[in-house]
């Protein structure tokens, strides 16, 4: 986890913070330009999907919808 932390840091994603109520914690915060990138990525996967989605008929888009739900269910 900390070498991910280091290498979203150095790219200036998140900066860390000593926590407050425990010494040896840190808090990680995602930086405005860490929300940018989410951002980004998170469009350019909906996309993807939409994409990936597209020829797939409008009832059996709906109907993977259902199933996913189902999938998922018990996770939620």
């Amino acid at each position: 986890m900390t070498n991910r932390v280091d290498r979203l840091a150095a790219r200036g994603f998140v900066e860390r913070h000593p926590d407050p109520e425990d010494r040896r914690g840190v808090i990680v915060r995602l930086t405005a330009e860490g929300k940018t990138a989410v951002d980004g990525a998170f469009e350019a996967l909906l996309d993807a999907e939409r994409s990936f989605l597209a020829d797939l008929p409008h009832a059996e888009q709906q109907q993977l919808a259902a199933l996913l739900r189902t999938l998922l269910a018990p996770f939620s």
